[in-house]
């Protein structure tokens, strides 16, 4: 990825424009991780010289820790930064985590009618408020009506259509008690679309869902492809006569029968709405049938023992091992996917998510993927030949895709290719963050 110079304003140009972010859940500055949707946003907005502030929370989520403002952030990034103080939870689901997210509504709209009271802070032309948190966007949209400001919501996640899958009882129970116990979230949602100027998403089944008939501006969230070099098992795999030599990630030999162990990567959230215990069944089941493979996991969470137990107790003889790596920087989470030749899309399917940041990745990797989301995400696979289904919960379904990248080098070969073109044709910050850019400044009156 490299590196843009903020340009000048040029006689005759519109004036800049300045534009809040209003998410609190994204990594910031400072924090070693990849760069998610909102500072890349933030990134391209500021680069065409516009005035950004990103209001994101003292909280990171995805750490359960305080979080320290970054030194010298805007010599960096040319864009602002406001932490708002909230309370820590410690799990995804609970009511400290609402409570958090009353406390980010509340001190954001608080501290920016008093920064802009002080004249520390300019008034903005457009305010973006992911949603979720249903608080933050509800003060986006507050500030935006006292503000004279357009206020655009980004749809993130399905809340609370998510939260049914925590209800008790059967499947049919649940959906009756569903609009008994949600509905007021839903309502709450449905009142700041209604009053929404624009409507973005990340994905096309979260604009279907919560905003039917609407216009959606589709951004989904992408990565940054030119953080990965071309594999060699892209042109340069295929011999004169057009038949691909057997070279998988880094050059390496791919796998031949059973030969060297296949090499794939789970990365994201080591929560219960991954399938992960699967993964450790999997993993036992490729063992017992002498398949050689190495299950890369990157991340942390709440089922992060059970995973260290699991491959603490596998014999080191055994054929399939897993190798635990925690919440890797940006730069050892790239070293660690370029590694590899597999991508595992884990996630549980009733957590409703469609096409999720590991996706993203592991597609602009180059790696084939092993994928348990059905619609959005699963379409895209087919269409470009990018991968592999299992069915969530299954052990041996999973057991079973793995085994067939493991023993087909040329398939595996051809899906990560498959992969790559999928990243460079419809995941690529560069350009579909840039296209998301130009839909913002029309919202706000830039041609």
């Amino acid at each position: 990825m490299h590196e843009l110079e903020l340009r000048e304003p040029v006689y005759g140009e519109p004036a800049p424009l300045s534009i809040w972010l209003v998410n609190p859940f994204d990594e910031i500055p400072g924090e070693g991780l990849q760069p998610l949707r909102y500072w890349s946003l933030a990134r391209v907005l500021a680069l065409r010289g516009h005035h950004v502030v990103w209001w994101s929370a003292d909280f990171s989520h995805r750490r359960k820790l305080r979080r320290e403002m970054p030194d010298r952030l805007v010599d960096h990034e040319s864009f602002e930064l406001r932490l708002v103080p909230v309370r820590p939870y410690s799990n995804n689901v609970s009511l400290a985590r609402l409570r958090s997210h009353r406390d980010y509504g509340r001190g954001c709209e608080r501290l920016a009618l008093e920064e802009i009271a002080a004249g520390s802070l300019e008034r903005p032309d457009l305010i973006l408020a992911s949603m979720p948190p249903l608080e933050g966007a509800e003060a986006a949209a507050r500030l935006a009506r006292t503000l004279d400001a357009a206020f655009v919501i980004d749809l993130m996640d399905l809340w609370p259509e998510t939260f049914e899958r925590m209800l008790p009882g059967p499947r049919w129970f649940r959906r009756l008690l569903a609009p008994v116990m949600l509905g007021g979230m839903v309502r709450r949602r449905e009142q700041l679309l209604a009053a929404a100027d624009g409507i973005s998403s990340s994905t096309e089944s979260f604009a279907t869902t919560a905003a039917p008939g609407r216009a959606v501006h589709l951004c989904r969230l992408g990565a940054y492809v030119e953080q990965f070099p071309t594999r060699p098992h892209g042109d340069a795999g295929e011999d004169h006569d057009g038949v691909e030599a057997a070279t998988g990630s880094a050059g390496r030999p791919v796998p031949q029968g059973l030969g060297r162990p296949i090499e794939c990567v789970y990365a994201g959230s080591l929560e219960s709405g991954q399938d992960l215990q699967t993964l450790v069944a999997a993993a036992r089941l490729l063992a017992q049938s002498g398949t050689p493979a190495t299950l890369h996991v990157a991340g942390t969470g709440s089922l992060q023992g059970l995973l260290e137990s699991t491959a603490a107790s596998m014999p080191t003889t055994a054929s399939c091992r897993i190798v635990m790596h925690g919440l890797l920087d940006r730069g050892p989470y790239a070293r660690l996917l370029a590694r590899c030749d597999a991508g595992l899309v884990l996630v549980k399917p009733e957590t409703m998510v469609a096409v999720p940041y590991k996706a993203c990745d592991f597609a602009a990797a180059g790696l084939a993927i092993v994928n348990s989301l059905p619609g959005e995400l699963a379409d895209l696979l087919d269409r470009y030949r990018a991968g592999l289904p299992y069915e969530a919960g299954n052990a041996a379904s999973l057991t079973r895709a793995i085994r067939e990248l493991a023993t087909d080098p040329r398939r595996l070969s051809a899906m990560g290719r498959g992969a790559r073109r999928l990243a460079e044709s419809e995941l690529g910050r560069e350009r579909i963050y840039g296209r998301f850019a130009d839909w913002l400044e029309g919202l706000a009156g830039r041609p």
